[in-house]
């Protein structure tokens, strides 16, 4: 009997050791990466907008222009944060991939850098092709826009460690410009400080607000501003400012600017302007969206929404003031709004702050 035991015993043992394993038992399919790959280079060869660029191999090629005069490659890599949480709750991927996108170029062109490809990261617990598929319709999208290729990417399953239905994303860019140029120019007084309108929120700020949403209990689904539901307005996508930003840059008409992103225009800005000035803000000039004034309402001070939202301004450049007509009229044409927020002051101390906000934001309603 106890010979019969141990017999079966070891064939229970031996049956279990023997059991086959794959990759798909362990989470990862591999035969799904396949059908979404080639979902994807079936969408980049039917888009005749977009600069080609073949997927699916070790690795993307770009040639480089020799028309290009002591051509300096420029990168930025950049995500979208926890702007993705209100997608996966209001079930709408088709627009973060043109944020991944925005949040990388926009950088690039601060430093005269012409975007010339993109490269997107997914990670996700369990590959659903179909909301992939949305995420990369925007990535094409974003890349149409910012007239670069999309030369590849990776997107990988990771169960057991990410959770299961939710993703995350980041982007890669390679921008080109002619030679090494003094990323700061030397300021003068009164040079004029323009900001450029954004689109909303953008892809910063997305943890406070999804406190304020938690915190209150708020719906996504709740209209709060022009009969539009707070999930519409919180994932319009970031604007990519590229043809405005270069075309100005081409005509000599920018001395220097910011992409204001996370850490508003208190952080931003500084990192743009010369050691011996300082910017000053006129917040009575400030044109505040409805959006901004919203999350104001629930005690989020203006040192905070300044530091922490663009707060209206998605882009802050810096132009001698005779310039101020001609800058204007071409920012029109690529159908952005503009004011002016403030001018250049020359330091009288090293101690000064670099930025300098007088007035007040007009949160009312």
């Amino acid at each position: 009997m106890f010979n019969m035991f141990s017999e079966k015993l070891i064939n229970h043992i031996y049956s279990r050791q023997m059991k086959k394993l794959s990759y798909s038992s362990s989470g990862v399919s591999i035969n799904k990466g396949n059908e979404f790959v080639s979902k994807i280079s079936n969408l980049i060869k039917k888009d005749k907008g977009l600069i080609k660029a073949e997927i699916g191999g070790f690795s993307g090629q770009f040639p480089l222009s020799s028309k290009i005069k002591k051509p300096i490659l420029v990168g930025a890599t950049d995500g979208v944060g926890t702007k993705i949480q209100i997608a996966e709750e209001m079930n709408d991927h088709k627009t973060i991939g043109i944020d991944l996108v925005a949040m990388c170029v926009n950088d690039l062109i601060v430093d005269k850098a012409t975007p010339l490809f993109f490269l997107d990261y997914i990670s996700t617990g369990k590959l659903d092709v179909s909301k992939g598929i949305d995420i990369i319709k925007g990535i094409i999208k974003g890349c149409k826009i910012s007239h670069c290729a999309l030369l590849g990417g990776e997107t990988a399953e990771h169960p057991g460690y990410d959770t299961k239905e939710k993703y995350d994303l980041a982007g890669f860019c390679v921008g080109v410009k002619s030679g090494i140029s003094k990323k700061i120019l030397q300021l003068k007084k009164n040079d004029l400080i323009i900001g450029i309108e954004s689109s909303g929120i953008h892809s910063n700020g997305f943890s406070l607000i999804r406190k304020i949403i938690k915190d209150n209990n708020i719906s996504l689904k709740k209209k709060i501003i022009k009969n539009s539901t707070l999930g519409k307005i919180l994932l319009k996508p970031t604007h990519i400012y590229v043809d405005v930003i270069l075309d100005l840059f081409s005509k000599n008409l920018i001395k220097t600017c910011s992409h204001i992103t996370g850490g508003g225009v208190t952080e931003n800005l500084p990192r743009s302007i010369s050691k011996n000035t300082k910017a000053v803000i006129d917040l009575n000039k400030w044109k505040l969206p409805a959006i901004f004034k919203w999350i104001s309402s629930f005690n989020v001070s203006q040192n905070e929404m300044l530091r922490t939202f663009n707060c209206g301004y998605g882009m802050v450049i810096i132009i001698d003031e005779k310039n101020v007509s001609r800058v204007t009229k071409i920012i029109k044409k690529y159908k952005y709004k503009s004011d002016i927020i403030g001018n250049i002051e020359i330091k009288k101390s090293a101690k000064e702050k670099s930025i300098e906000f007088i007035g007040r934001l007009d949160f009312n309603e």
